[in-house]
């Protein structure tokens, strides 16, 4: 009896001993499980931090960008507008050199027609010069705008319209050519 009571004993000392194993492997498994849920956890929240992080520095690109490309606009309408004032004032100053140019204001066909008969015999050389000095501001006038059309347009409207302005002879250029003439022919 002593022995069955024995191996009984033995027995259930033994079933202890791999249960208390089994639940420490258990209680190592569930750490395990806990360790990994939290560095998953963790990994996720260093994503989150750096994505987060990306988004500011590409808003922060854009808004550097953004603000670049209204300085640069601003820039380009300023230089736009001083081409635009120059070009005015040039004009004006030219229009007044075409006035006093002009012996008495404007050239108009009336008055050349009247100061015709006050004129020389060699009126028709003068008007031959007149027309070659014309013909060649308009034929120079002409390659200029062909060979710039390619360019002008991938311009703006406003930027082509300030160009054309600036490559057409002006009435001071050609008052100016026909006094040249008007000497020359002296």
């Amino acid at each position: 009896m002593l022995r069955t009571e024995e191996r009984q004993r033995l027995a259930r000392e033994r079933r202890e001993e791999r249960e208390k194993q089994h639940a420490a492997k258990e209680t190592q498994i569930l750490e395990k499980e806990r360790k990994a849920k939290l560095q998953y956890e963790k990994q996720l929240e260093e994503r989150q931090r750096k994505l987060k992080e990306m988004k500011q520095k590409e808003e922060q690109r854009r808004a550097a960008v953004e603000e670049k490309r209204k300085q640069k606009i601003e820039e380009e309408k300023e230089r736009y507008e001083a081409v635009l004032h120059r070009t005015l004032e040039r004009n004006q100053r030219l229009e007044t050199r075409q006035k006093r140019w002009s012996w008495g204001g404007s050239v108009t066909p009336d008055s050349e027609s009247r100061t015709a008969s006050k004129r020389s015999p060699s009126t028709a050389n003068l008007k031959q010069a007149e027309a070659a000095v014309s013909k060649r501001l308009s034929s120079s006038a002409a390659l200029l705008n062909a060979s710039d059309r390619t360019r002008r347009s991938q311009l703006s409207p406003l930027d082509s319209s300030v160009i054309s302005r600036l490559l057409a002879p002006t009435q001071a250029s050609l008052a100016r050519s026909k006094s040249a003439a008007t000497l020359s022919a002296d």
